[in-house]
């Protein structure tokens, strides 16, 4: 009976130092995982973070300025630093009458409206010359 109960006693002992050696090793594991995760989910939003681009280039929108530089044979008015392409589609207006590229004069105002390309260059899609036309408000508001 003795031998029985020292036997019953060494399997508990043996069965509680496999489950203190199992969940010590699920405990390790768990412990050692840790740091990856928190390295991959910071570069996960570092991944994201670099997506964005650091400056947004402008798709679409209004421009106005000086003439600096008009090209004829290539199609393209420069106005500030940026140039603007001109298409067969782009409407060109001086003085609030149709117009054409010939027209233009260095150091004139110069509006319009411009989007993006496929190629990604900024196309010019109306183009007004000169100062803005004087319209009927504006005038009976100077009248007054």
């Amino acid at each position: 009976m003795v031998r029985r109960i020292e036997s019953s006693n060494q399997s508990t002992i043996m069965i509680n130092l496999l489950l203190k050696t199992v969940l010590l090793s699920l405990l390790a594991a768990v412990i050692a995982s840790a740091p990856a995760q928190a390295v991959a989910q910071s570069a996960e939003k570092a991944g994201t973070e670099k997506k964005e681009p650091a400056a947004k280039k402008q798709t679409a929108g209004p421009f106005h300025g000086k003439l600096a530089g008009v090209d004829k044979t290539a199609k393209t008015i420069t106005v500030g630093k940026r140039t603007f392409q001109i298409t067969s589609e782009s409407k060109i207006s001086k003085a609030g009458k149709p117009a054409t590229l010939e027209t233009a004069v260095v150091g004139e105002e110069v509006s319009g409206y411009i989007k993006t390309g496929d190629d990604g260059k900024l196309v010019a899609t109306t183009v007004h010359f000169g100062p803005k036309p004087e319209t009927k408000t504006s005038q009976t508001k100077k009248e007054k």
